[in-house]
């Protein structure tokens, strides 16, 4: 069940909201800086270096806080585990400067939760303290991978390969590439989401305060800019 499980949570057509979001290739397409499948790896290589290592490694932490809550082995410690939680996403807000990337994460959070109490029941939700805002994306994928009986590894997989998968199919909307050579850049790529998911699922023991901090500026700059226009294709 759980490769079954996997496939559905890294699908793009799992109703997270991910469909909505190239990951700030609309930006870049507009800036001229992608316009091609050789300018697209290069974006999705820098993706993985920067944004990758985060939401990997965040996804696989908040699965580790509230695991054990997931297997029945720890019945006690809720405030605990909701503390991690808590904690957890407030360092990741911390990494997040873009306040537009913010609330895009936390919309995706939000209804990737929703879909994950329909698809996977589980007590594992209630672990997480009500947020007023609902939690980043990562935050809640590490909460509905756990409460789908995911490893921390195949946790942490997901979200590398979320990291690349969304902006790749952006581009076939976007720029009109092949969507079969759009696959072969992403089969090219899977060595490295590995590698980043390894190293993620390693560094989730970490304090929070230790988990990877790489940013883009430019990124978080293009996203604010993506923000101001009055017609767009995607939401970020």
């Amino acid at each position: 069940m759980t490769t079954t499980t996997l496939l559905m949570l890294a699908d793009g057509r799992f109703p997270s909201g991910g469909h909505a979001h190239s990951g700030g290739l609309e930006a870049a397409v507009a800036a001229g800086r992608v316009t091609g499948v050789v300018e697209l790896e290069d974006f999705l290589r820098g993706r993985l270096a920067t944004a990758g290592p985060v939401a990997a490694t965040f996804a696989a932490a908040a699965h580790r806080a509230v695991g054990g809550a997931a297997s029945g082995a720890d019945s006690g410690g809720a405030a605990r585990r909701g503390a991690a939680l808590a904690l957890l996403d407030v360092e990741l807000d911390a990494r997040t400067a873009s306040p537009t990337l913010r609330l895009a994460s936390r919309r995706q959070g939000r209804a990737l939760l929703r879909a994950g109490r329909v698809a996977w029941p589980s007590p594992v939700y209630d672990e997480a303290p009500r947020h007023p805002d609902g939690y980043h994306h990562p935050i809640a994928l590490g909460l509905t991978a756990a409460a789908a009986g995911l490893t921390v590894g195949q946790t942490a997989l997901i979200g590398a390969y979320g990291i690349v998968n969304g902006p790749a199919s952006a581009a076939v909307r976007l720029l009109g590439l092949d969507p079969y050579r759009i696959q072969a850049l992403l089969a090219r790529l899977a060595g490295a989401c590995d590698a980043i998911a390894r190293t993620a699922a390693a560094d989730a023991a970490r304090p929070p305060a230790d988990l990877p901090a790489t940013t883009a500026p430019l990124a978080d700059i293009s996203a604010e800019v993506h923000a101001t226009w009055e017609v767009r294709l995607f939401a970020s």
